[in-house]
Order: C-alpha cells, then sequence, then structure tokens
C-alpha cells in the first residue's frame, strides 16, 4: 500500500502469523484494548481473516521484514460521509521508536489524497498518554470527551467496567493546509 523512510504499510500476510502472535500473546496489549492474550493458532486464524480483509494493514520495518504493528483503517457509515476511524496496536518491543506515529501520519495522508476522505477520526482511553500523543503528532485535535463510552471488561459480578474515552479527528481541508505549510 505505502512505504515510509523505516516502514512498509501492507495487507496482512498469513505467513504474518508469528509477529502478530509475538505482540498480541501477551497481558500488556489489552490494558487499553479489547480482548485478551492470544494462542499461535487464533494468531493464524487473524492473519488469514486480516489478510482477506480491508480493515487491517499490517507494518514492517524495512530493514528486516519484520511486522511490528498493525493499523485498523475502515470507512465508517454511512459510506457518503467519506471517514475512516483509524486505530492501532503496536509491539511494546518497538514502542517509544515513533514508528507508531510514522505509520499513522502515512495513512492519515493515504485516506486525504487517495481515497478522497473528507474526514479521519480516533478514539483512545484518556489514561493512554501514548496513544494520544501519536494522534496530535499525526495533526488531529481533540474534539470532545465521552464520559465511560465503551467497556471491554466485566467484574466478577458481570458488571461492565466502563472507560471514558478521547475523539480525535482531523478534515481534509485542516491536513491539506497543514501540507501546504499555511
Amino acid at each position: 500500500m505505502s512505504e515510509t523512510e523505516r516502514l512498509i504499510i501492507r495487507k496482512f500476510h498469513e505467513m504474518d502469523h508469528n509477529d502478530l502472535y509475538e505482540y498480541l500473546s501477551i497481558n500488556e496489549t489489552y490494558i487499553y484494548e479489547p480482548g485478551g492474550p492470544v494462542t499461535r493458532e487464533q494468531a493464524s486464524d487473524m492473519c488469514r481473516q486480516r489478510a482477506a480483509g480491508i480493515n487491517f494493514y499490517a507494518v514492517e520495518l524495512k530493514n528486516s521484514g519484520k511486522m511490528i504493528g498493525h493499523l485498523y483503517f475502515n470507512q465508517a457509515d454511512p459510506k457518503e460521509f467519506f471517514t475512516w476511524e483509524l486505530g492501532f496496536i503496536f509491539n511494546p518491543l518497538f514502542q517509544r521508536e515513533g514508528y507508531c506515529t510514522e505509520a499513522a501520519k502515512e495513512i492519515v495522508a493515504y485516506a486525504f489524497r487517495q481515497l478522497g476522505a473528507h474526514r479521519v477520526e480516533a478514539f483512545c482511553n484518556p489514561d493512554n498518554i501514548a496513544s494520544w500523543r501519536v494522534l496530535e503528532n499525526c495533526g488531529m485535535t481533540r474534539e470532545g470527551f465521552f464520559k465511560k463510552k465503551t467497556f471491554f471488561r466485566r467484574d466478577s459480578e458481570g458488571k461492565p467496567l466502563w472507560h471514558d474515552a478521547y475523539a480525535y479527528g482531523i478534515l481534509d481541508e485542516d491536513f491539506f493546509r497543514s501540507q501546504s505549510g499555511s
């Protein structure tokens, strides 16, 4: 799909399962994400599904071919609003290196330059400082705060453990203005 200075952003391949398993099999990945650690078989199934789909992109290091994370990028309904939602998960071994920001900036640019997007949006837990910094580094603006927007887990009695969310967005006009330097 696209390349940056250090990364290749591409469709998933079935052979990505070992790299995907490496970071989706650990508890640390799910602090701010739904689900829980996956098995090797589940990682393999996920790679097959993602390779056949259009909503997930693998992020690979150019110099080694290792997949270090992935982007979720999905057009929201109604389609005529030309809005895409962005999400990401990166291997903790490759965090704090700027890779996520580099990949997210590239897919935001792709949305506006290639897909004709009107808007790209994202949501993150306010406690997930690294995620909202990535979004801000991509030129997104914090547009809202949602109290108890969603939950990923339940307590021992089955009650939802709600969490808050920041809403971020960027419009085509703001993206192109930032690219022109004005």
